[in-house]
């Protein structure tokens, strides 16, 4: 479980008592107007209708940071049926792929539609609370799924804890997210030397190491490692170093020329302003300390 992640809309004072939505719009209102930031996640739009004939309607829509579909429901409390409703959504999603680019079209434009990523859709759910029920299923499904714990704090604050985050199994051709870094990111096909796909491989190890709830997300340019948001992207290795994104901010690191470098506003692969540049294990090992930063702030 990570740990509760915080979020203010005024600079006010939080009040201690924690407490649960009035109405269930409360929390979907709030944390749609505020989506990027919280999950990670673009808003494409809300109470989506699916249609007369599957009938009903998606909390909902999005798209997230590596360009996968993004289903999130609602619930203010406990309801043990949200991990079915989503999923049921999921499937209706999936049937419906021109309906969504066409979406993501219009709302983001064609460049974006294009790069849809369908082999990792995901289902968030955010409630008041789950049970170990809900937590079991979700590891019985073939798809991505997190639960977020929400909470109130007065009423200019919401606090966001995930209580459980599953990897999907690979959805389509091509899909596997399991795949060793070195060869998912091209590097035997590239060329890259021996020392760098080791490199690649402990990278790997060490971001997948950070905590139980990391989902490792395959992009047609680099691998993603996130929470509910990226906290690591890993590009291809170049022919003598590796180039790591992380979302740790530049401002709050003392920055060494040929080692870590601002990006802010430049353009690159991935997500993320602070750039590291490993040529070594050494150097992997003088990385870490910003992985774990990147990863506590995501």
């Amino acid at each position: 479980m990570s740990g509760l992640r915080l979020f203010s809309t005024t600079s006010g004072v939080t009040e201690v008592m924690p407490r649960l939505a009035e109405v269930e719009a409360e929390v979907q209102d709030l944390i749609e107007a505020n989506m990027q930031a919280m999950l990670g996640v673009r808003f494409l739009a809300s109470e989506y209708s699916t249609g007369p004939v599957h009938g009903g309607r998606i909390d909902s829509l999005g798209i997230d940071e590596n360009g996968a579909p993004v289903v999130v429901e609602f619930k203010r409390g406990t309801d043990a049926g949200v991990i079915h409703q989503g999923l049921y959504y999921m499937s209706w999603l999936m049937d419906h792929k021109a309906e969504f680019r066409h979406l993501v079209r219009d709302r983001l434009g064609a460049a974006v539609a294009a790069q849809v990523l369908w082999s990792a859709p995901r289902l968030i759910c955010v409630a008041g609370d789950f049970t170990r029920y809900d937590v079991h299923a979700v590891r019985e499904h073939r798809r991505s799924i997190d639960l977020v714990r929400y909470r109130f704090f007065g009423t200019e604050h919401i606090g966001l804890e995930t209580v459980a985050s599953v990897s999907g199994r690979p959805v389509g051709p091509g899909a596997c997210r399991r795949r060793p870094a070195a060869e998912a990111l091209g590097s035997t096909r590239a060329g890259a030397d021996k020392a760098m796909a080791e490199l690649t491989a402990s990278v790997d190890e060490v971001l997948l190491g950070l905590g139980d709830d990391i989902t490792k997300v395959e992009n047609r340019t680099y691998l993603a490692y996130q929470r509910l948001r990226n906290f690591a992207c890993v590009c291809p290795p170049r022919q003598t170093k590796l180039l790591v994104y992380l979302k740790a901010d530049p401002k709050e690191v003392d920055l060494v020329p040929g080692f870590t470098r601002d990006v802010t506003g430049l353009g690159h692969h991935g997500t993320g302003d602070l750039e590291v540049q490993l040529r070594t294990e050494r150097d992997l090992e003088r990385a870490q300390d910003l992985f774990r930063l990147s990863y506590a702030v995501a």
